[in-house]
């Protein structure tokens, strides 16, 4: 009988028998028991048996990735005095604050005799048998470039900064580091993204996927937690990448790509900002579409950028309204741009009764949502647009727009995507033209 067969059974166990076997335990046989991982560990959590060089969990939110990398990780060092391990984050702060120090981390997990010790000065996590691992960021990867390990942990590998191919750069400086020992592996853990570098390890020889959802681990979730997102996000494009795990794929002929997207993002915003405007497209009733908030800077560098998405949704007048006001004063805009097409007096009046005290331009559409996009998504490709951080909602919706006036993406209407051009028009495509002498 498997472990994972056997944690189901005492799963089972009605509550009074549960009691009477932990009754008739030692607190150590007590302790023993609940860090005994593949008891109580779920089929997506185990690795897999055979040959294999990287294991690719590949799943939604609250799957138990973390848990699933990290108990690997301890079965490592637990069975191996001389390895050295990896630990590859997003960010030093990400590795330290989940993989080591999280409620699912490396020294959570650990048996009090076994916990392995933190040296923050020397960024390694050493076990009493000697075993040690070291903390590593993506986003720096030449601290990568020499070190040797025997196994690696990356986590969230979607997340990793793709500007400048940094992620590429630290994977493959770990790869070329991963010659200690006679089998070294690598376990990545993350949710899927269609970024370049999850695509290519999905495309390479060696590499054991194990995809699942949210709900794999349902057992270990609070029931309204598993009621309200999928009440909230059910079968949309988020929910179906952040909860059931699904990698979606670009749209033949849409305007934006996941890799276009992926190829402008940079951490935060490079430039400081000259202008700063803020994108509405109000919704046409409360209980209809979301309220398109998006704040846009145009920077010194001449490039565009969209430093945040404040849409809300569901929200009457008044307090998609308030919204705006908060952007406004939280980002320091210079101008409000809102789409009056839904009774323009109306958006008017809403607008300043909720106080914004800067000057509001009202754009009626003369044309539709994709082909108001077509010239902003040209200046994408063009290189004079970037997103400083990730906005999932807002991409979503910009890769499901289809020439033609065609929309596939989530919720009725791209709402989001709509403020997103709006003021990006506003920044970019409205500047008076200067002028220029000729000498013919």
């Amino acid at each position: 009988m498997r472990a994972t067969d056997r944690g189901r059974r005492f799963d089972t166990l009605s509550r009074q028998a549960s009691r009477d076997l932990l009754a008739r335990m030692s607190q150590r046989q007590r302790h023993a028991l609940r860090t005994h991982w593949e008891l109580w560990a779920h089929a997506g959590q185990i690795a897999p048996e055979g040959d294999w060089q990287t294991w690719l969990i590949l799943a939604g939110r609250g799957f138990g990735k973390t848990r699933a990398g990290a108990e690997w990780v301890r079965q490592v060092a637990e069975s191996d005095p001389a390895a050295r391990i990896a630990l590859v984050g997003a960010s030093l702060g990400e590795v330290r604050s989940v993989m080591v120090q999280g409620d699912s981390g490396l020294q959570a997990i650990a048996p009090r005799a076994l916990r392995p010790r933190f040296a923050p000065s020397t960024r390694t996590l050493t076990w009493p048998n000697g075993a040690q691992a070291m903390l590593y960021s993506a986003g720096e990867p030449e601290s990568l470039r020499g070190p040797q390990h025997s196994h690696a942990w990356c986590d969230e590998l979607a997340k990793w900064d793709t500007a400048g191919s940094r992620a590429a750069m630290a994977w493959d400086n770990l790869q070329l580091g991963l010659r200690l020992g006679r089998d070294p592996r690598v376990v990545v853990t993350t949710t899927p993204r269609a970024v370049p570098l999850l695509q290519r390890l999905l495309a390479s020889e060696g590499v054991r996927v194990t995809r699942g959802s949210t709900y794999d681990n349902k057992a270990n979730l609070p029931p309204a937690f598993l009621r309200s997102v999928r009440r909230e996000y059910g079968q949309s494009l988020l929910g179906r990448q952040e909860l059931d795990g699904e990698l979606i794929a670009d749209l033949p002929g849409a305007l934006w790509t996941r890799a276009l997207l992926e190829a402008c993002r940079e951490p935060a915003a490079a430039s400081a900002a000259v202008r700063t405007v803020i994108g509405v497209d109000p919704p046409a009733s409360a209980h209809g579409d979301a309220c398109g908030i998006v704040v846009c800077a145009l920077g010194e560098d001449g490039i565009g950028r969209v430093l945040a998405d404040c849409s809300v949704e569901r929200a009457s007048p008044e307090q998609w309204a308030r919204a705006v006001a908060r952007a406004a004063r939280t980002w320091q805009a210079d101008r409000v741009v809102a789409e009056a097409n839904q009774g323009g007096a109306m958006v008017a009046s809403v607008l300043r009764a909720a106080d914004i005290n800067l000057p509001l331009r009202l754009v009626h559409a003369s044309r539709g949502k994709v082909a108001r996009a077509e010239p902003v998504a040209a200046l994408y490709e063009a290189g004079r647009i970037r997103h400083a951080g990730p906005f999932a909602r807002l991409e979503d919706e910009l890769c499901g727009l289809l020439p033609g006036g065609e929309y596939h993406g989530p919720g009725r209407s791209p709402d989001r995507a709509d403020a997103l051009v709006w003021a990006m028009t506003e920044l970019l495509l409205n500047r008076p033209a200067t002028p220029r002498v000729s000498l013919a």
